[in-house]
């Protein structure tokens, strides 16, 4: 597996550097575009989901003890926190929004039966890992509603929730902006709030926030570290980027909102990196100067991890109802909410029988990343190499999403 994972890497960047080559300054417009605050607000909430709110306060430990993990030793736990979650990881997002936008419509790769069986697979199975995951962490978070590492009925009632309300907010497409940009800004307010009472509240000062968000800098220093996998839990991580990449690029790439491909490279790398960089840093300060949660600070982190999932369970729930035609238009709303509801749930416990892995998922995603490139080179290779802009069919008209189903 770690041969497979390395040569699809080593593959993604390198088929980054050929997109950034060859079309450089494209002007990128999606089937359904919105303004470029509206876009980024859809990839950070769609493409990150409850493990942004949930790990990182339960891994800098284990990131630091270089007596069992000494691997680790070339940074600092925040550096390698965020080397984890941020910049080098969001360009297969690039890469998979930039084809499904771009390449997709001119060769109809996943519009062939069996590829996209496959491609509905990886999106439901990873639907299905994304609630487990919320539901496996939930003790951590709220051991006020259990003994701290049983999962509950409550906490099951929680997941079926989040399931239910990601289902009916995928009903409609207009509904991913409200939910995205709500998302998006209760996640800023609740770094408001973390900092303020760490920074100011607190025995910290804002320069100690400098000083402590300088320590990503590692990361960048030892950039190449993070291209090949660091050991066993880095690999588990790198098969869930590559789970999500396929599904949040196709899912993204219609909405993009006319901006050229370096701007788009800008969009999905630095811009997400900056906020998950200020919220790890956060974080961080509170683990290292040891600082408790308040209760309301925990309730708001559950919130917000919840209402991500939420975002994250719409856009996958929305991508893979489209491509097998299942949508509410098609059964009507009330069948579509139950039949996905019944979907999710029984994933989810499949999950938790351990009898999925997120491993297998992302190992299936690099066979279509080759799969895909092989079908190019052998029957679209003519087609690819005369693209010089979007498909003339997409227009850049911000007011198509108010009347998409």
């Amino acid at each position: 597996m770690t041969l497979w994972l390395s040569t699809g890497l080593i593959f993604t960047f390198a088929a980054i550097v050929l997109i950034l080559y060859k079309w450089w300054d494209i002007k990128c417009i999606g089937v359904t575009p919105v303004r470029t605050f509206t876009f980024i607000a859809i990839l950070f909430t769609s493409g990150l989901d409850v493990g942004l709110i949930m790990f990182p306060l339960t891994e800098f430990g284990g990131y630091g003890d270089l007596s069992s993990s000494p691997e680790y030793g070339f940074a600092n736990p925040l550096a390698i926190e965020f080397g984890f979650w941020a910049f080098l990881i969001w360009g297969f997002y690039f890469l998979t929004c930039f084809y499904f936008v771009i390449v997709e419509p001119r060769v109809q790769f996943f519009e062939i039966p069996l590829v996209k069986l496959v491609n509905n697979v990886v999106i439901i199975g990873t639907c299905a890992f994304t609630a487990y995951l919320l539901l496996v962490n939930l003790p951590w978070y709220l051991p006020q509603l259990g003994d701290g590492e049983s999962v509950v009925p409550a906490f099951y009632a929680i997941v079926f929730v989040a399931i239910g309300l990601a289902v009916y907010s995928s009903s409609k497409i207009k509904y991913v902006r409200i939910l995205s940009l709500g998302s998006s800004l209760l996640f800023i307010a609740l770094i408001v709030g973390m900092w303020f009472r760490a920074f100011v509240l607190g025995a910290g000062s804002p320069a100690d926030f400098l000083g402590t968000a300088g320590l990503i800098g590692e990361y960048f220093a030892n950039i190449h570290q993070f291209v090949l996998p660091i050991n066993d839990y880095h690999e588990f991580y790198l098969f869930w980027w590559f789970a999500w990449s396929i599904m949040i690029g196709q899912f993204t790439a219609r909405f993009v909102s006319g901006i050229r491909t370096w701007q788009l490279l800008i969009a999905m790398l630095v811009v997400p990196s900056i906020a998950i960089g200020v919220w790890f840093t956060v974080l961080y300060h509170y683990h290292a100067e040891g600082l408790q949660i308040a209760a309301l600070t925990n309730i708001a982190m559950i919130s917000v991890g919840v209402l991500m999932v939420v975002n994250s369970l719409d856009s996958l729930i929305r991508l893979y109802t489209d491509n097998l035609n299942i949508t509410a238009q098609r059964l009507g709303r009330a069948n579509y909410v139950v039949f996905n509801v019944l979907v999710m749930v029984a994933l989810t416990m499949l999950f938790q029988l351990d009898f999925l892995r997120i491993q297998w998922v992302g190992a299936l995603v690099i066979a279509l990343y080759f799969s895909c490139f092989a079908y190019i080179l052998a029957k679209k290779r003519v087609e690819v190499s005369a693209i010089k802009a979007s498909p003339k069919e997409n227009i850049l008209d911000f007011g198509k999403i108010e009347l998409a189903g």
